[in-house]
C-alpha cells in the first residue's frame, strides 16, 4: 500500500516508538496487518501515535520461552515498525486499523514511562528493509509454490492463484510468512531471516514439517 510518508533509511524513523506485544503477530516490511484495537492502553497508544504525527507502532512478540511477569512479559529483541495507513472508529470505543510494515527494529532499551503502553528505544539494524524487492531474484519461487500447493491440497483449501502468480516474490514470500499458521518461535525465525531468500527457505521447511505432521497424524503447532 502506498504511504504518504517516505522512509529512505533509519534516520527517517523515530528512535523511540510505542510497542504492541502480540503473540503470533508477524509484520514484515511492506506487509499489511489489520488490527482491532480495544484495550484502553492500546487505544491510548493509537491516539498518541496520531497526535504526535509519526503514526508509528512497533509490533513485537512476547518471548514465550522466557515469559516474565504476566502484566509485563519479556519481549523478543527484534520486531517490525509499521505506519498506520488506514483507520476507522467503530463507534464503541474500538479502532479498526491497518499497519503497513516499514522496517525491522532491535530493542536497545525499554524506557520507564508514564504511558499505559510500553515504549522502547530502538535501532534499525536491517538496512535492506528500506529497499523494496531487495533479493527477489534469489528466491526459489518454484519450490515455494510447490510447497504452497501441497499445503493447500492437504488441507482442502483454495487460493487466488491469479493473484499469487502475479505477485512479486517479496510480496508473495512476506504475505505467506505473515499468514503462516506456525508458532511463536517459527514466526520469530521468519521475522529475523537475514534476507528474502532465507525467509522463503524457512517458510518451505516449516510447510514441509507441517505436511509431515499431518501425514503422520501428529497434532499440535510447530514449536
Amino acid at each position: 500500500m502506498p504511504m504518504n510518508a517516505v522512509y529512505d533509511g533509519p534516520g527517517d524513523l523515530a528512535a523511540v516508538i510505542p510497542v504492541f506485544p502480540l503473540p503470533g503477530a508477524l509484520l514484515l516490511p511492506r506487509g499489511q496487518m489489520p488490527l482491532n484495537i480495544f484495550e484502553p492502553r492500546y487505544v491510548a497508544m493509537i491516539d498518541d501515535a496520531l497526535r504526535v504525527g509519526h503514526r508509528l507502532i512497533g509490533m513485537i512478540q512476547p518471548d514465550t520461552a522466557h515469559p516474565g511477569p504476566e502484566d509485563k512479559p519479556n519481549l523478543f529483541k527484534i520486531g517490525c515498525v509499521g505506519r498506520i495507513t488506514q483507520i476507522a472508529e467503530s463507534g464503541d470505543g474500538r479502532y479498526l486499523l491497518q499497519l503497513t510494515g516499514i522496517a525491522r527494529f532491535r530493542i536497545e532499551e525499554e524506557l520507564p514511562v508514564t504511558t499505559p503502553y510500553r515504549q522502547c528505544q530502538v535501532t534499525y539494524a536491517f538496512p535492506d528493509d528500506f529497499t523494496p524487492r531487495k533479493g527477489e531474484d534469489d528466491v526459489d519461487r518454484t519450490s515455494l509454490l510447490r510447497s504452497l500447493t501441497a499445503f493447500l491440497d492437504a488441507n482442502n483449501l483454495k487460493a487466488d492463484w491469479e493473484g499469487i502468480e502475479n505477485a512479486p516474490n517479496e510480496a508473495l514470500v512476506n504475505a505467506l510468512a505473515m499468514m503462516s499458521p506456525c508458532g511463536t518461535a517459527e514466526k520469530q525465525a521468519l521475522l529475523e531471516a537475514p534476507d528474502l531468500k532465507t525467509r522463503a527457505e524457512i517458510l518451505v521447511a516449516l510447510t514441509e514439517i507441517e505436511l509431515a505432521k499431518k501425514t503422520s497424524g501428529t497434532e499440535g503447532s510447530l514449536q
